[in-house]
């Protein structure tokens, strides 16, 4: 499987695990599985209830992907259209995003992207002034970017996860996850084992948040351990890997993912973007493609499908920008 293959699994991956997630967000834990139980084996998955799990509901439409990836989009769009890393630009598209009345967006981010502060102020005094911005809302973003850097190796991928999660989020906590997951994405696209490189990525993170890193990303721990809210970074990221670790197929990582409930949509589009990484775009089921939809909000109507996002990946591995006028089917 080349590169390719692997970076439209991860980024098509990670939508389509934000918008499967979406609807049981806040949901309590094993509400997907028990609304779409696994098909047992030899049964069609065009029989009920299998057929519809791109369901919609809570306010989203039926494959409608959220904040996460309209997010990551942006990103990907600055770094396109920069040509690299303008952290000004990507914040000003951050801000008219915010400014468009998405349907979802975290209270953390909404801050920081309203107050009114400079790009390279806003995260910084929200942090002081709360104390708390270790949410998960930098490393839900983090796909585009991860690709577009992993040619550049480890010590870039990881440099840019810091500086680009540090436009909202002022603790470190999470400039070090969003850091880990770009390196583990890397690490999966050269078709190598992420989990393996797992200590090798830690010895990489600041001496004050590595040992917390360590322990939720130990095989030993279980999303039940979390002392956190999966909300929070840690257990995020720690609950992606362990859906990855226990799991053999794209399809079943995803599941798992959502089952945990709580942030279903977040973990569930982290842990697709490293499951579509490791299995490839084939992984990723038709059934649930089919209906992926990304709009983005004050963009005069773009709304990105699969062929779109397929595009974009494209561009973010051969580093170029759209063309001039250019905009995608609605």
């Amino acid at each position: 499987m080349d590169i390719r293959e692997r970076a439209v699994g991860a980024v098509v991956g990670s939508a389509v695990g934000d918008a499967l997630g979406a609807p049981f967000e806040f949901g309590p834990a094993g509400a997907f599985g028990t609304r779409f139980p696994p098909a047992p084996p030899g049964s069609s998955r065009a029989e009920k209830p299998y057929a519809n799990e791109m369901c919609g509901g809570g306010g989203w439409d039926a494959g409608e992907a959220t904040d996460d990836t309209q997010m990551a989009v942006h990103v990907a769009y600055s770094l396109l259209e920069a040509g690299g890393l303008d952290l000004p630009d990507m914040f000003a598209r951050f801000q008219r995003w915010a400014r468009s009345e998405p349907k979802d967006i975290g209270l953390q981010t909404e801050d920081v992207l309203t107050n009114h502060l400079p790009w390279d102020l806003a995260a910084g005094v929200h942090f002081q002034t709360t104390g708390r911005a270790a949410g998960n809302g930098s490393l839900m973003r983090a796909t585009t970017p991860a690709v577009y850097f992993a040619p550049d190796g480890r010590a870039a991928t990881m440099a840019a996860a810091h500086r680009i999660a540090a436009l909202t989020h002022g603790d470190r906590a999470a400039w070090e996850g969003t850091a880990i997951f770009h390196e583990l994405l890397r690490v999966t696209l050269t078709g190598d084992d992420p989990l393996a490189a797992l200590a090798q990525t830690l010895a990489e993170v600041h001496p004050g948040h590595r040992e917390r890193y360590a322990t939720v990303l130990d095989p030993a721990w279980h999303p039940t351990d979390a002392t956190e809210f999966n909300g929070a970074v840690w257990p995020c990221l720690g609950s992606a890997v362990w859906a990855l670790r226990t799991t053999s197929t794209y399809e079943d990582a995803v599941r798992a993912a959502i089952d945990l409930g709580g942030d279903t949509d977040t973990v569930a589009a982290v842990t697709g973007a490293l499951a579509g990484a490791r299995y490839g775009r084939a992984g990723i089921p038709t059934r649930w493609t089919d209906r992926l939809h990304v709009p983005l909000p004050g963009s005069n109507g773009e709304i990105l499908r699969l062929p779109d996002l397929v595009r974009l990946t494209d561009r973010l591995l051969g580093r170029t920008a759209r063309p001039a006028g250019a905009t995608t089917d609605d």
